[in-house]
């Protein structure tokens, strides 16, 4: 029988003190060291400065840099082109059918051609973005003022009735691009719960889902992407399973680093650079080059080619997001051999 010495409260205290004594840091232990103060601080604050500079420093002044105008006549597109310079590049034009149909397809964003003496007609599709036809309009109506003739403007491929500023794609492709990097950062930490395979199988069947819902809320819900509801899953999927690939390779080969790298590549600069919020062709030209060559820039294309250009020029985003999504999983699979590979040699 054990003689009980205090009262229980007073037990209580002696064995909560004993605990917090067990668990406080012994006298001689180390500090932390010091990257493991230096770096959270330092990629937190490189995240902030990316962030802003990209999506506030690309608003500041944009510049029309040869952005693709048809113009109609015998004489005007010379005269277009030696007045606005490298601020468009012209296509000239046999009638107004063929540069109607030119702006149809996408391949120059605005017609002009002459609709009497002293008359200038203006035709914009307003799909391109209104920072983009909002700088062809300054143009011609700098041009229109300095050779005394006025200038009419009609939209003959306007934006969905839903998407009046002409930001669904963009809105759209960040979506689908940050639940992509989420998957993907989720799947990271269970290497060692699943096998590369079955990452594999949740990455693309997520990814899959993660494009039809999107597609599915923009399109029949929201009415605000006139696409094609497969064709636009496809697209937002393939968004979708390039950043969870990419995601999953740079935060498994880059350690701690990996998710922040991925951060700033796709979500910040692929976001800012997409073309959706500054027309491409308003871009700095580092911007420009990034542009259709990073997974959400290349989604907002898709998006808008099956939204208004019936897909005309869907072939190279389909492409350059295959590509980040294959690229990234073929690396995935080959880095267990060429660890085992390096372990062995070592």
């Amino acid at each position: 029988m054990t003689i009980s010495t205090g009262s229980a409260a007073e037990r209580e205290w002696t064995r909560a003190a004993a605990v917090e004594q067990a668990l406080r840091p012994r006298q001689g232990a180390r500090r932390p060291p010091v990257k493991a103060w230096l770096q959270p601080a330092l990629i937190s604050l490189v995240v902030v400065a990316a962030f802003i500079a990209c999506y506030v420093g690309l608003q500041r002044d944009p510049q029309p840099h040869r952005v693709p105008v048809a113009v109609t006549g015998p004489s005007l597109p010379g005269e277009i082109q030696q007045a606005l310079g490298d601020a468009v590049e012209v296509h000239p034009a046999a009638d107004a059918a063929t540069a109607r149909d030119a702006l149809e397809r996408h391949d120059v964003v605005a017609v002009l051609g002459t609709a009497a003496p002293g008359r200038l007609r203006l035709e914009i599709a307003g799909a391109a973005g209104v920072s983009t036809t909002s700088a062809v309009r300054t143009l011609v109506d700098a041009y229109a003022r300095g050779a005394g003739a006025h200038a009419t403007t009609a939209d003959v491929v306007p934006l969905a009735e839903h998407d009046a500023r002409g930001l669904v794609g963009f809105y759209v492709a960040f979506g689908v691009s940050l639940a992509g990097f989420v998957l993907g950062s989720n799947v990271v930490g269970l290497a060692g719960v699943m096998r590369l395979r079955h990452r594999f199988f949740l990455l693309i069947g997520a990814s899959a889902a993660i494009g039809a819902v999107g597609a599915f809320v923009v399109g029949p819900v929201l009415g605000a992407a006139p696409a094609p509801l497969v064709p636009l899953v496809f697209v937002l999927a393939l968004l979708a399973v390039a950043t969870a690939f990419t995601t999953k390779l740079l935060g498994a080969v880059l350690g701690p680093i990996g998710l922040p790298v991925t951060t700033l590549l796709l979500l910040t600069v692929g976001n800012a650079t997409s073309g959706a919020v500054i027309g491409a062709d308003l871009l700095p030209a580092g911007a420009r080059a990034v542009s259709a060559l990073l997974p959400p820039g290349a989604a907002v294309r898709g998006i808008a080619d099956l939204s208004y250009y019936n897909g005309s020029h869907l072939g190279g985003p389909v492409i350059t997001l295959a590509v980040w999504a294959i690229v990234a999983g073929i690396l995935l699979s080959l880095r267990p051999r060429l660890m085992r590979r390096r372990a062995a040699v070592a």
